[in-house]
């Protein structure tokens, strides 16, 4: 359904995107913002399923500044290489690449992020220091490290209770930080969005994505 594309961001850095366009006039930009293990399989369906719903879609290659073409599996091998280039990688250069994805997007209007995992933290980075019309989280295991940042834009947080890499008090410290934004907690571990991971919950991802497209619905059209 997408097709790669290349970005710039503000430094000269070039980078890959998975694009999926929206079949009809799309009702704004969603960029998704992938987990440890690139922009795989699984973020490329998550994308083309975000424009389904009438969405034009990026997901940028957030590793592609240390390593082109990464697309990881999820067995433990892949998990530790990917947690290799996340450290490697930094906090900042992301978030540039992912300002260069909301550009691309902004001529179609309101621009929204969602990220997975890593990318959850990538995404609420975003929130705090881009221009974006709002922002999804799904289990950002870092969010709690930057939960002093104050969001520009609304933020919808989604957790699962039995996540082994995020603690219940780290869900309430984000809470006490910010009391006004809604945060879901779902009876899964982490990473229960994707099919393809052990902790995937089929009904709990089901109303996190209900919820999630409600949210854009209200804050991109």
């Amino acid at each position: 359904m997408g097709k790669n594309i290349e970005l710039t961001a503000a430094d000269g850095h070039r980078l890959q995107a998975y694009r999926a366009d929206a079949e009809a006039r799309p009702r704004g930009g969603i960029v998704v913002i992938q987990e440890v293990f690139g922009v795989n399989t699984h973020i490329r369906r998550v994308c083309d399923d975000f424009a389904a719903q009438g969405y034009t879609v990026l997901a940028p290659a957030l590793f592609d500044r240390l390593e082109s073409g990464v697309d990881l599996d999820y067995d433990e091998a892949s998990l530790a290489r990917g947690r290799e280039l996340r450290t490697a990688l930094g906090w900042k250069p992301p978030v540039k690449d992912v300002a260069a994805a909301v550009g691309q997007l902004a001529e179609l209007g309101k621009v929204g992020t969602v990220g997975y995992c890593w990318g959850a933290s990538v995404a609420w980075l975003s929130a705090t220091r881009l221009d974006v019309a709002c922002t999804v989280c799904y289990y950002g295991a870092q969010i709690v490290d930057f939960c002093a940042q104050q969001p520009r834009c609304p933020v919808l947080l989604h957790f699962g209770e039995r996540d082994s890499l995020i603690p219940l008090e780290h869900v309430e410290r984000i809470r006490e930080a910010h009391p006004t934004l809604p945060v879901h907690m779902y009876p899964a571990g982490h990473g229960f969005n994707c099919d393809v991971r052990g902790d995937f919950h089929a009904e709990s991802a089901q109303l996190a994505r209900e919820r999630t497209l409600a949210f854009f619905t209200q804050h991109l059209g």
